[in-house]
C-alpha cells in the first residue's frame, strides 16, 4: 500500500507558475511509476503527465507540453509538477498516482493507476 499527499496548489493568475508536490508513504518508494492527473468541474479526469520509477522517462499531455516538467526524488519519496505558463484552461483538482500494478510501466490511463491522492485545487484566474 502506498500513501499519497499532494500540495502546492493554490490560486495564481495567467502566465504564472506553481510546483505541486506528492509525498508518497508507505510501500519502498521508486519502484514504479507515478502520474499526475486532472479534474476540472463537469470535466472527466484526465492524464497531465507520468515519470517512471527512475525518472528517465516522462509523458505529458499534448496540452501542457512545454510548460509543465514531471520529477521525483526517491531519496525523499517525492514527485513533482512544475507548471509554467498558467492558462485559465489549466484550472482543475490536481491528483497524485502510483501504478504499483506493473513497475516497470509508465501508463497514461487513469484506469491504470491503482493508488490515488485526494487532490489540490489549482486555479487559474485570467
Amino acid at each position: 500500500q502506498v500513501q499519497l499527499v499532494e500540495s502546492g496548489g493554490g490560486l495564481v493568475q495567467a502566465g504564472g507558475s506553481l510546483r505541486l508536490s506528492c509525498a508518497a508513504s508507505g510501500r519502498t518508494f521508486g519502484r514504479y511509476a507515478m502520474g499526475w492527473f486532472r479534474q476540472a468541474p463537469g470535466k472527466e479526469r484526465e492524464f497531465v503527465a507520468t515519470i517512471s520509477w527512475s525518472g528517465g522517462t516522462a509523458y505529458y499531455a499534448d496540452s501542457v507540453k512545454g510548460r509543465f516538467t514531471i520529477s521525483r526524488d526517491n531519496a525523499k519519496n517525492m514527485v513533482y509538477l512544475q507548471m509554467n505558463s498558467l492558462k485559465p484552461e489549466d484550472t482543475a483538482v490536481y491528483f497524485c498516482a502510483a501504478d504499483l500494478s506493473h513497475p516497470l510501466r509508465v501508463a497514461v490511463r487513469s484506469s491504470e493507476y491503482d493508488h490515488w491522492g485526494q487532490g489540490t485545487q489549482v486555479t487559474v484566474s485570467s
